[in-house]
């Protein structure tokens, strides 16, 4: 598990940095890409290794677990705002840095594969967040979205090349 460093401003000038649009897209990010795990069982199906991935992913996310989420970002990742993997990486630590509770409710709706080594997902993604700063456990920040993801294989492993997302409630 990567530790987050020490930040040398104070929160509030750090979160700052991070547009409240592109922030929240990076909350989003957090909940999607930590649902996705590297590897599983030869013996599996590649349907089940995908849904065994994303069941891994969410339990990596709820750990906290930046570099575990990382490793499961493909080099050439693009989002639908024309992020890459390395602002990813900064939104996502902005997010871990932000929240001191982070629980997820995934509900997969489809997985398909196009071709042998590459799958789209859509999935319901619902997040809870507690911001670090909360007063009291009320203080919670929730959303829901869509999610359509895609995977490839590579060298064994299942990793996120594309990600894309909306508010549920639209």
């Amino acid at each position: 598990m990567e530790s987050l460093p020490m930040l040398p401003q104070p929160l509030e000038s750090v979160l700052g940095q991070f547009p409240a649009r592109r922030f929240r897209v990076g909350v989003v990010m957090l909940a999607v890409l930590v649902t996705l795990s590297a590897g599983c069982g030869e013996t599996q199906t590649a349907d089940a290794k995908v849904r065994a991935v994303i069941a891994q992913g969410e339990q990596a996310a709820e750990a906290r677990d930046l570099s575990g989420i990382m490793d499961l970002v493909a080099p050439s990742y693009s989002d639908e705002q024309g992020g890459g993997r390395d602002e990813l990486k900064q939104y996502l630590r902005g997010y871990l840095v932000a929240h001191q509770a982070i629980h997820l409710l995934t509900k997969i709706e489809s997985v398909e594969f196009p071709y042998r080594d590459m799958a789209k997902v859509n999935l319901t993604l619902g997040t809870l967040g507690r911001d670090t700063a909360a007063a009291t456990a009320f203080d919670l920040a929730a959303d829901v979205y869509d999610v359509e993801l895609e995977l490839a294989l590579d060298d064994g492993e299942w990793r996120v090349t594309r990600a894309s997302w909306r508010s549920a409630s639209n």
